[in-house]
């Protein structure tokens, strides 16, 4: 019997260890990037000093660190805690972008960080969105990132992928956001655990780098261990553009052994997933006229400056509803800037929106933008979680930039193909 093909996460395994692996191997992994943020490189240097003492991290060239979550800083133990992650990088060596170019996930992308093949970890459930450039990325907990920063490997079982094949033709106003949340609505929040999620077909390959991002980021959400896009044009184009020119595509094989689900997105609607749970999706029209209060339009699932001009197009020489505040926030500086130029801010002012510097804001219940108790949130981050935008009583509806821009106009969930 012959040997059978590998998938694109097995042979990144493989390639990670020096030795050939499959799908449900325990491995002992070489790791290519770090990532750490605000919130979670505490523990993770707590745990590393445990592990190494007063030894260096295994090699500083390889670990990011960037502040998102409370910035500038909301309190004074957040200032404290920024000043302690400031002196350990410095003292490291660690490249460390604090709080100056927007959120850690849209900067280790932007910033050329991450190559296809690589094996990048970062502390943080969202780093997966890194897989849409055909890396296996992954988020892990602080402790386990205590052992990367001291050895540069880390403990994986290789895991099993399942290819989600997405073709047919898009209508109107439906974007990838749409496409993840109805993928997610099938399978449900626990139907991909610990798979690394692939995602393919022809509406895949006709996306621009931006909205297979938006695609990679919700693995997580239904449970996925990693959200993978194979390599291609678009790939090669989005790495020449910001300036990465030696990278080693990792294909798959024919056959290779994985699961596979199939989505015909022709005549699908806009979605939407309700509260309180990311798997409980339905289509926009079974929502509209629900009251919003708030809408949040931004976070490093929807916050580039793609998804920003999405929203532009329809609140440009529009006002927002009276009962709605809109925030709006880029999800990087240099994205900020690209939307800044184009005159993407002035429409948002002009309408009536906040534009806010780029970080995650309301997403983990920050320092702003918080909704009260029975409020609701129309939001284009990736979670709709009790509590996740504020107050536990408050609820949050999950939707492409498309359908927020056009529920501010008009203060309710709307479609927009109605509006336009």
């Amino acid at each position: 019997m012959g040997k059978t093909g590998k998938t694109i996460a097995e042979k990144i395994f493989s390639r990670a260890c020096g030795k050939d692996v499959k799908a449900g191997d325990y491995v002992l992994a070489d790791i290519d990037r770090a990532m750490v943020h605000d919130i979670t490189a505490p523990l993770a240097i707590k745990a590393f000093k445990e592990i190494a003492g007063d030894a260096k991290v295994w090699d500083s060239s390889r670990i990011i660190m960037a502040f998102d979550h409370q910035v500038p800083a909301d309190s004074i133990v957040a200032a404290e805690t920024h000043k302690k992650l400031r002196r350990f990088a410095e003292e490291q060596g660690i490249l460390n972008y604090d709080v100056r170019e927007g959120i850690a996930h849209q900067i280790m992308v932007e910033k050329g960080h991450v190559r296809p093949g690589d094996l990048v970890v970062g502390a943080d459930s969202h780093t997966c969105m890194y897989g849409a450039l055909g890396a296996f990325a992954t988020g892990i907990g602080s402790t386990d990132m205590g052992f990367v920063f001291a050895t540069g490997k880390l403990w994986f079982r290789v895991p099993e992928t399942i290819r989600f094949e997405v073709n047919g033709k898009l209508e109107k106003y439906v974007y990838s956001k749409d496409i993840i949340l109805k993928l997610i609505g099938m399978v449900g929040a626990d139907g991909a655990n610990y798979r690394a999620c692939e995602y393919a077909g022809d509406v895949v390959r006709k996306m621009s780098m931006a909205q297979r991002l938006t695609m990679s980021n919700m693995a997580i959400e239904m449970g996925g261990k990693a959200g993978i896009i194979e390599p291609d044009e678009e790939t090669r184009k989005y790495l020449k553009a910001i300036g990465v020119k030696e990278f080693e595509e990792v294909h798959g094989d024919d056959d290779a052994q994985f699961s596979r689900i199939e989505l015909d997105v022709t005549g699908m609607e806009p979605q939407v997933a309700k509260p309180h749970r990311v798997d409980n999706v339905v289509g926009v029209s079974e929502v509209e006229g629900t009251r919003a209060d708030q809408v949040f339009i931004g976070s490093c699932t929807n916050g580039r400056y793609e998804d920003l001009k999405i929203a532009a197009e329809f609140l440009d020489g529009e006002k927002i509803a009276k009962n709605v505040r809109l925030i709006v926030i880029p999800a990087s500086r240099s994205e900020y800037r690209r939307a800044l130029e184009d005159g993407l801010i002035d429409i948002f002012i002009e309408a009536g929106g906040i534009v806010e510097f780029p970080c995650c804001g309301p997403c983990m219940g920050g320092s702003f933008g918080l909704i009260a108790s029975n409020e609701v949130s129309v939001s284009t981050s990736n979670r709709n979680f009790i509590g996740r935008q504020g107050s536990p009583e408050g609820k949050i509806y999950l939707v492409s930039p498309a359908t927020a821009a056009a529920t501010a106009i008009y203060g309710e969930i709307v479609n927009p193909r109605d509006i336009r």
